[in-house]
Parts: C-alpha cells; structure tokens; sequence
C-alpha cells in the first residue's frame, strides 16, 4: 500500500484513547478515495495497556508527523492534581484519603476571530473559549500582513509562497496568509483537541484544507526532524512564531529558527513576543525590517535586505501645500 506524501494530501490525526480491557488492534489505516487530486489519510490507534512501544511512536513521529508524547501529555492529570489525590489525611487517628476533586469542565470554542483579508474575508474562525490558546490579536495580525506585503513589493496582496505557522493554535494566522496569496502552509500545534476541534474546523469553513499540512508534533522536535516533516522543499517563504510567552526562551527559540534549513535569505520572520524580550537586530541573514508595539504586544518581522528597502519606497510622502 503506497504511503501519500504529507505535503500533497490532508491528514486527519484521530487521537481517541480506549483503556478498555478488551483486546483490539494497535494501528489501523485506511485511505478514502476523492473526486480531488489529493486522497484523504484517515489514521487512528488504540492505546494498549502498557502504551505504545516505542518502535510504534517512532514509525508515527518519522511518517506521519504526530507526536504521541504530546497527546500523552494533554490526557495526563497534572503532577499537582495526582499528589492531591493520593495524599492521605490523619483525623483522630485514622487515614483519610482526600475527596476526589471535581473533573474539569469539557473544552469548548466560539467564534470571536474572523479573517481580515482576502479571498476568505470576513468568514469567522473557532477560537477556544478561556487561556488555553491565545490568539494574535486582529490589529497585530493585520498590522504584520500590511508590512509583509509592502516589504514583498505588492501592497495589495502576498508574494506567492510557502507559509510555516509555527505555535498555530486557531489557525488564524496561516489561514490570513491562504487567503492574501499564499500557496501552501503547514501547521505546527501540538495539543490535538485544538488541532481536531478548531483548527481543522477552521480549515475546513475556509475551503483551505487541501493546500494546508498539520503536524501534531512540539514546535522544538519540529525542528529537530523538519527534513523528515516537509521533504527537501526547500525552505519557507514565510515563518510566523506566535508562542506562549511563558513557555518559551526566545533566545533560544529565534537561534534554532536562524540555524535551520527552513530559513532561507529571502524569508520573512514574523514574531510576536512580549514586553521585558530582547529581540535581536538579525537573525541569520536576515535584517529586521520594523518593531512595533500593540499595548503589552510587540511585533518584529525579519527578511531579507532588499525588503526593506521596498518598504520604505511605500511609505507615503505627505504633499505640501
């Protein structure tokens, strides 16, 4: 049975778990024919008492671009929660175990986002409801879009290219490149509810999924096997880095990125991070073109030097009276 590549066809990562005792198969595969030029990949697996061998997670990881520690850590009650509930109490003498504590309530989206520009405009995104993904603000998101098209030479629209959209959550940052010209863009979120309940939604209600790839995977082992993700394609047009800014040491994330293959001198490096960051004039080859401030918010984007100068030949001259 061939195997499609990731980059021409969609991927649908269905993570139920079953801990049932009942025996049932460790992989399942079965491809879906299409009136489309691309097939559909439909991949599931069923966790086994002892969880998966590690030659299983290697052969998922290497193919197909999930990550089933990322799963694993997003089903696994917190260190704090499990000392909760296993921490005996002494009262008048006897061991007391804690009450066990309520089960969190059920994750749930709505629609606050919407695309800004182009062929998609207006069509509203899923979004999840409280912290758990923190989206780019629209006036950030529309501000980034304005300059990379007048850096690109075309003020009306993207140049035509590959999008990376790492930390992507919601989506919403490559689906506003798909819609302004973009040819392609891959997805890299590692939590799988946000990757089945809002971003392949999201996709989806934009007409989008055929040119998009989804990689369930953590943005640092991403990296680490990228030419094992995206194939010798080459590296990207543009990169957005839209992380948690707690999670993450911009020092040694913005280094991986300028180190990597992906990056090449004619890419531009969108990064969004937070007040008290020292971002650095360059990365790699690459210049910053602006750095702007949105409240508690701040905007860098990276490219290439001959974007900068086309720039600033589109900032308008005021005309004297």
């Amino acid at each position: 049975m061939a195997i499609l590549s990731p980059t021409l066809s969609s991927l649908l990562l269905n993570t139920n778990t079953n801990f049932g005792s009942q025996p049932s198969p460790l992989l399942t595969f079965s491809f879906t024919p299409t009136n489309r030029s691309s097939s559909l990949l439909i991949f599931s697996y069923t966790k086994s008492e002892n969880g998966l061998a590690s030659e299983e997670k290697k052969i998922l990881l290497e193919r197909y671009g999930y990550d089933v520690d990322a799963d694993e850590y997003f089903s696994q009650p917190s260190p704090k929660s499990k000392r909760k509930k296993e921490h005996l109490k002494t009262r008048g003498g006897k061991k007391v175990q804690d009450p066990i504590e309520d089960p969190k309530p059920p994750r749930t989206t709505h629609k606050l986002l919407q695309v800004l520009g182009g062929t998609a405009r207006r069509t509203k995104l899923l979004s999840p409801k409280g912290m758990d993904v923190r989206p780019m603000m629209e006036v950030v998101k529309g501000a980034a879009f304005d300059i990379l098209q007048a850096a690109g030479g075309c003020p009306a629209s993207l140049r035509p290219g590959r999008w990376l959209d790492l930390y992507s959550g919601t989506g919403s940052v490559g689906i506003e490149a798909l819609s302004r010209g973009c040819s392609e863009v891959h997805f890299v979120e590692m939590d799988p509810w946000v990757v089945s309940d809002v971003l392949r939604p999201n996709l989806e209600e934009t007409g989008f999924l055929d040119v998009s790839v989804i990689h369930t995977v953590r943005v640092e082992k991403f990296f680490e096997r990228a030419e094992q993700f995206v194939g010798n394609s080459g590296p990207f047009d543009y990169i957005s880095v839209t992380p948690p800014y707690t999670q993450v040491n911009y020092e040694v994330l913005m280094r991986q990125i300028s180190e990597s293959s992906l990056v090449g001198k004619d890419t531009f490096i969108v990064v969004e991070y937070p007040l008290k960051t020292d971002m650095l004039d360059s990365c790699g080859s690459l210049v910053k073109i602006t750095d702007r401030r949105f409240g508690r918010t701040l905007l860098a984007i990276y490219g290439p030097t001959w974007a900068q100068k086309k720039r600033r030949s589109h900032i308008p001259i005021p005309q004297l009276q």
